[in-house]
C-alpha cells in the first residue's frame, strides 16, 4: 500500500493527512507546539495516537524516537562507520535493527530488514510538489512505522546538511 506523505508539513504545530493511493484520508499527522523537543503524533482517522515521534535529548548523536503506547518502540540514527553517507540504522526495543538507505534528501530510499525489503520511499509515484509516497511493501510490515521511520530519517538527513 502506497501513502502520500507532504515534505512540508512536520513544523511544530502543524497538522496534515497522509492519504493512502485511493485518496483515503489514513493518518492524521498532529505537530505538537509549545513543546522543548520536536514531536509529532500519527493518529488514525478516529483521532487514536498509533505512535509518536519525538527528537532524543541528550544524545551525543542526532537521535529520533519512536514510542507506542507512552512506551519507546524503535531509535533512529544516522549509521557509524558507513561507506554510504545516508545509511541509518533503526533499532527496535526488541533487538531487531532494520536498515534505511538511498537518496535520502531525495526521497529515494528503502527500510530492509535482513536484506529483505519492507518499504520503498520515493517521490516518483506521485506527480504533487512536495511530497513522497511511502509504499509498505510486506502486507505484515507496520505501516504507521514505516512511515514514522520515514519522517525521522529524512528529518534528520535534514538536520545533517543544515536544510532544518
Amino acid at each position: 500500500m502506497k501513502y502520500l506523505v507532504r515534505d512540508k508539513i512536520f513544523g511544530f504545530g502543524d497538522d496534515y493527512w497522509i492519504e493512502d493511493e485511493h485518496g483515503r484520508q489514513t493518518f492524521l499527522v498532529d505537530g505538537k507546539a509549545l513543546r522543548l523537543r520536536e514531536t509529532f503524533e500519527l493518529k488514525d482517522p478516529a483521532g487514536r495516537v498509533l505512535v509518536t515521534i519525538r527528537k532524543k535529548m541528550l544524545s551525543l548523536r542526532d537521535a529520533m524516537e519512536i514510542e507506542r503506547d507512552d512506551e519507546r518502540l524503535a531509535t533512529i540514527r544516522k549509521k557509524r562507520l558507513s561507506l554510504l553517507r545516508n545509511h541509518y540504522r533503526v533499532e527496535l526495543v526488541d533487538g531487531t535493527e532494520l536498515d534505511v538507505s538511498g537518496k535520502i534528501l531525495d526521497r529515494e530510499f528503502s527500510v530492509e530488514y535482513d536484506g529483505e525489503l519492507l518499504a520503498h520511499i520515493s517521490r516518483k509515484w506521485f506527480r504533487i510538489r512536495d511530497a513522497y509516497a511511502v509504499n509498505v511493501v510486506r502486507e505484515d510490515a507496520d505501516a504507521p512505522l514505516m512511515i514514522a521511520v520515514a519522517v525521522c530519517v529524512i528529518r534528520l538527513a535534514e538536520r545533517d546538511h543544515g536544510n532544518d
